[in-house]
């Protein structure tokens, strides 16, 4: 069980998705039940159906991180909420509420496996435990904030913005901008009078780089002379794709989002840290 699997985005989205497809006052008090919640929301019908989804979403939010039991295995309440929500999913629907939940779960690093024979579609992890974007991202938040970099954290915003509706060219762009603002502020941050001698973008990364701050790893192929590192790389990958209209889709946009923010994180966590690159082998 993930500490955090899911963004509140997501867990609204689930509960509109809810709201949406429920029928009966039985369905939704089948599902109070199997979640522990019958003392929160009645089972008569002094509420109608909408109102006891919106008591439902309310109090998930509220307990989001509490264990429950389930026929599936011990999950947080949000968690087993939101695969109550999935299991309400069509395949063939155009609805925008769904539509809504299945990108909240892929910014979230979850996809959903549809059923054959008349089963209900399950919730997968796409990526490791240990990658848990949910907190990755609060995590990038908090360190943006924490250094200043006011202008990488508004286009973070935008880019995740952009995504939740489905425009892929301006995310792209955005995460783009972003990963180049963070680490010109990173530069900036570690020696302000070079960097203010220097243009932004990849003079501010070989900065980085050089001997004198060897921020970025040059053993780690983080950073090469020859521009074939992992952080050019990302950035000539990025600058594909970009703000043109019908050249990207969402998987790609999804994927490129997941990628910058742990490397967002890495390296936000390094200048937290006050360490350079020259760490142990590992």
């Amino acid at each position: 069980m993930r500490a955090q699997p899911f963004t509140r985005s997501t867990i609204v989205a689930a509960n509109e998705l809810l709201a949406e497809a429920i029928r009966s006052h039985t369905q939704i008090n089948k599902m109070v039940l199997r979640l522990g919640l019958e003392t929160e929301v009645p089972d008569d019908t002094s509420l109608g159906i909408e109102k006891k989804c919106d008591r439902l979403g309310r109090t998930i939010l509220d307990r989001a991180l509490v264990p429950v039991e389930t026929l599936d295995g011990r999950f947080s309440l949000a968690e087993a909420f939101v695969r109550e929500a999935v299991s309400l999913a069509e395949q063939s629907s155009s609805s925008i509420r769904q539509r809504d939940l299945l990108r909240g779960l892929a910014r979230d690093g979850y996809v959903v496996v549809w059923g054959e024979w008349r089963e209900p579609p399950r919730l997968r992890a796409a990526l490791p435990e240990e990658v848990d974007l949910p907190a990755a991202d609060d995590e990038v938040r908090e360190l943006l904030k924490r250094f200043g970099f006011t202008v990488p954290l508004r286009h973070l915003d935008q880019a995740i913005e952009a995504h939740t509706r489905g425009d892929w060219e301006a995310a792209n762009a955005q995460l783009r901008t972003f990963l180049e603002g963070l680490f010109n502020d990173i530069a900036r941050s570690i020696d302000p009078s070079r960097a203010a001698r220097l243009q932004e973008g990849i003079n501010m990364r070989q900065m980085l780089a050089d001997n004198s701050i060897e921020f970025l790893a040059i053993d780690r192929k983080e950073w090469t002379a020859d521009g074939r590192s992992y952080i050019e790389g990302l950035f000539k990958m990025l600058h594909t794709d970009g703000s043109h209209p019908g050249l990207s889709d969402e998987d790609h946009c999804t994927f490129r989002l997941h990628v910058v923010l742990v490397t967002a994180r890495t390296f936000l966590r390094r200048r937290q840290q006050g360490r350079l690159s020259s760490l142990p082998p590992g």
